[in-house]
């Protein structure tokens, strides 16, 4: 991901040093467990541990190094472990002792994806609370809703932010069952047989690492696991991109009841001055496809060849740095707009009024249909009254009052309380108490 949009600690995740010691680690373990079971003698064990300690202290093997061996080998593992043997010696010999590359190179990418999962549940907590603080703060500001980008039936702004804060807590809910479902690693070998370490051992291995084993593996994880994780952060841009498509609409001129914060010195446009465009929002709309983009690549790294190919790898080394970094930094960008974000009430009353009545003419028909009309009928006179008083720019209350198939069946005082915000909104707090 490009500087830009790229914030230090999920970077640090991704770089090659991390990456390499997490390796290192893995490895460590893994021989650890052989002098458990005494497959390493005492001695050289003792020997290897001091030197493996000292070389993950020193910030592990120089990702320079690994390269320079990488461009002979063509191997990146094996260019790992020839830049560990030189920094070890004779003990080396332990080190990848029984593993395949992908034994070291998955089970270290399950504990990076671990790693960004951790950083994203706090993003994802973060907007989640300044959703629900905008929604506590709206509860009771009615605006007119618009379906179809046409005047609706009233809400409230507190309905828009709590309606996106649950859907954060989805997005939270999938985000954990995916990293549990990512917790898995695997030293099963070439193809998944378990040939020189048993699954006990792989168990207890995996364990001090934090992760589960595979219960079936070939060469490699399965790569739906892998996909399951890329779609939740797409579906969290979608999540991002609802709330940025809101505001966009929101902000528009012949709207403008909502606008981003715009700070001093703030240039809206090179060649005119007067603009204030919604940037953040459209950024983080762009974001959200690209978010998209990366799900599906996820999905075509699922059906490999046999026991495996490496047809997933160059995906893999793109699309997932990119894919943490990039939702890190949009969900962080799209926190501090909601933050700043200023709420313009006087038009948002002023479009509210402009809808006028007619906007309750649902309470009209359902009351008229509780006295005996029948739907058809009642929808037909209650809809030429309220297009009557829009295009005429006339009081729907007055239409309706010159419909006596209405005025028979409906007092003046039942009419006008079900053309009321008071009836409209009446259960929008047992909504917010039961979300």
């Amino acid at each position: 991901m490009i500087e830009r949009y790229t914030r230090p600690e999920m970077s640090e995740i991704w770089q090659d040093r991390n990456r390499f010691l997490i390796w290192l680690e893995i490895e460590k373990v893994v021989c650890e467990k052989l002098a458990h079971d005494k497959v390493i003698p005492a001695a050289d064990w003792k020997k290897l541990k001091s030197k493996l300690e000292a070389l993950k202290k020193a910030g592990g093997v120089d990702p320079k190094k690994v390269q320079a061996i990488e461009a002979i080998t063509k191997h990146d593992v094996l260019a790992f472990t020839t830049a560990v043997a030189e920094k070890i010696g004779p003990e080396s010999r332990y080190v990848h002792f029984g593993l395949t590359s992908s034994d070291v190179v998955d089970t270290a990418f399950s504990i990076q994806i671990q790693l960004a999962g951790a950083i994203l549940r706090q993003d994802f907590e973060s907007l989640r609370h300044v959703l629900l603080k905008k929604a506590k703060k709206y509860q009771k500001l009615a605006t007119i809703g618009r379906t179809h980008g046409m005047f609706a039936e009233p809400t409230t702004y507190g309905m828009k932010f709590l309606g996106w804060a649950v859907e954060w807590q989805r997005n939270l809910d999938r985000l954990d069952a995916s990293l549990e479902r990512m917790r898995t690693g695997k030293l099963s070998g070439a193809v998944g047989v378990n040939a020189h370490a048993s699954p006990q051992f792989e168990t207890e291995v995996l364990k001090e690492l934090g992760l589960r084993r595979e219960k079936v593996s070939t060469q490699i994880l399965p790569r739906d696991h892998h996909a399951e994780f890329l779609s939740v952060l797409a579906i969290a841009g979608g999540s991002l991109e609802r709330i940025a498509i809101e505001l966009r609409h929101l902000q528009r001129s012949e709207v403008a009841e909502v606008r981003e914060a715009f700070s001093s010195g703030q240039k809206g446009s090179s060649a005119m001055p007067h603009k204030r465009n919604p940037i953040s929002s459209e950024n983080l709309t762009g974001a959200a496809r690209l978010l998209r983009s990366y799900a599906q690549a996820g999905m075509e790294n699922i059906a490999l060849w046999h026991e495996r190919d490496i047809s997933h790898s160059s995906v893999e080394r793109v699309v997932f740095p990119d894919a943490t970094i990039l939702l890190d930094y949009a969900v962080h960008r799209m926190t501090g707009l909601l933050e700043g974000l200023v709420v313009d009430e006087k038009r948002v009353a002023h479009h509210l009024a402009q809808a006028g009545e007619a906007v309750f003419s649902g309470h009209l028909l359902l009351e008229l249909v509780r006295k005996g009309a029948t739907r058809e009928d009642a929808y037909a006179w209650i809809q030429k009254a309220a297009l009557k008083s829009i295009d005429d720019g006339t009081s729907f209350l007055h239409q309706v009052l010159k419909e006596p198939q209405v005025t028979s069946r409906l007092s003046s005082a039942e009419i006008r309380r079900h053309l009321s915000l008071e009836h409209q909104l009446r259960h929008v707090g047992e909504v917010f108490s039961k979300a």
